[in-house]
């Protein structure tokens, strides 16, 4: 079936809207304004210190188990250990739940712009 003359076809109209849909978020980037490069690096010393933090707590409780009740085993590796696990997984569940928040973000524009 050939569309009406001087009128734009189904697929024009869906290639007009995916372009809207983009030009709609680069807009709203902005806006928002993701931070650049200070942004990216603080973000980065962020999750750094999420898992530094654990690592040396547990470090710093090994040592002073050790030092009170020494061993054939060493708490202050174990702990270690425990603290970077425990650190790895608090930034991979943070970095998760902001890349879901972002994608959740995105879907609500193009939703938006598909009701325009």
């Amino acid at each position: 079936m050939a569309d009406e003359p001087g009128k734009p076809s189904t697929r024009d109209q869906r290639f007009a809207g995916k372009i809207g849909a983009q030009a709609a978020r680069k807009l709203s980037a902005r806006r928002v304004g993701a931070g650049g490069v200070w942004f990216g690096l603080g973000m980065m010393g962020l999750i750094g210190w999420s898992v530094v933090v654990p690592t040396l707590l547990g470090a710093a409780l090994g040592l002073w188990l050790d030092q009170g009740n020494p061993g054939e085993r060493s708490w202050t590796l174990a702990l270690l250990v425990a603290g970077l696990v425990l650190g790895c997984f608090n930034a991979w569940h943070w970095v998760e739940k902001e890349d879901r928040a972002m994608h959740q973000d995105q879907d609500h524009q193009d939703q938006d712009s598909h009701r325009e």
